[in-house]
């Protein structure tokens, strides 16, 4: 494949969220010795299979990292791939987030529908009577991706994941690096820091993608997915609500993924 056409599909990826095109933050390692940096690479597809999407300024709102030490940016540099870089400065948890800019995009009716179904949006009760007017539906979307990173061997007890604040967020119940394969992972969704109910959540193990795990939030926001297979896992959720007013765009779509790794053994995988 050639530079060009490889920045091209990179490109059409970033810009249609439709079909299941997920977006996620990779880090080098889940893993990581403490005093190391650990490399954060974002990337676009499906089932867990993805291309680059090179560090963007213009798409970034925000690109954090938080642990006991408090909150700070992620460094990088402008077209980078990683995208970022951390330091896992202490033994304990991390949790990077990175939360994108909107873009908009157009597409035929048909398509609409189809992703509507694939991402479980068709029972929105904002969906309800709604019919498209044109031969096309445009919509603005955004992406809230985390992910979260053990430095050392965390304590049994020590806290997880951690809400960031975004607009649409996933926040793990459990230490996935206290797990093993089989335990259950309570999930909570929140869009504006309120709880998301009826929401479709998704999870996908890298060594079996075909097998995904999925439930709908309760009144709390919350579902309990049983991850059978250690190794990396991709959560991910998908909302949509009316585009807000001024906007050229029926709809607004955000999406929120998590990624973690529950350890199939106790040994601390190197920074690669």
């Amino acid at each position: 494949m050639s530079i060009t056409t490889r920045i091209l599909r990179i490109f059409a990826l970033c810009a249609v969220p439709a079909l299941a095109h997920d977006m996620w933050i990779e880090p080098a390692a889940f893993q990581a010795q403490p005093g190391r940096p650990v490399s954060l690479r974002l990337r676009v597809g499906q089932d867990l299979l993805g291309d680059p999407l090179p560090r963007d300024p213009s798409l970034i709102r925000q690109f954090i990292v938080e642990d006991a030490a408090g909150r700070r940016p992620v460094p990088g540099r402008a077209g980078g791939d990683p995208a970022g870089m951390v330091l896992a400065s202490q033994p304990g948890v991390m949790v990077a987030g990175y939360r994108s800019n909107h873009s908009t995009v157009e597409q035929d009716v048909a398509k609409f529908d189809a992703y509507l179904k694939e991402e479980g949006l068709d029972t929105l009760p904002a969906l309800r009577g709604w019919k498209a007017t044109g031969s096309t539906v445009a919509e603005v979307f955004s992406r809230c991706a985390k992910s979260v990173i053990a430095a050392g061997t965390p304590a049994a007890d020590a806290p997880a994941d951690r809400a960031l604040g975004f607009t649409l967020e996933l926040v793990a119940g459990n230490n996935p690096y206290s797990m093993r394969p089989g335990g259950e992972m309570p999930v909570r969704l929140t869009y504006e820091s309120k709880p998301l109910a009826g929401a479709l959540v998704v999870a996908i193990n890298r060594m079996n993608p075909s097998a995904k795990v999925s439930a709908r939030t309760d009144r709390d926001g919350r579902v309990r997915l049983k991850l059978d297979a250690g190794g990396m896992w991709l959560i991910k959720a998908v909302h949509l609500v009316p585009a807000p007013a001024g906007v050229k765009a029926e709809w607004e779509s955000l999406w929120a993924s998590l990624t973690f790794a529950i350890p199939v053994n106790t040994a601390i995988s190197a920074n690669r």
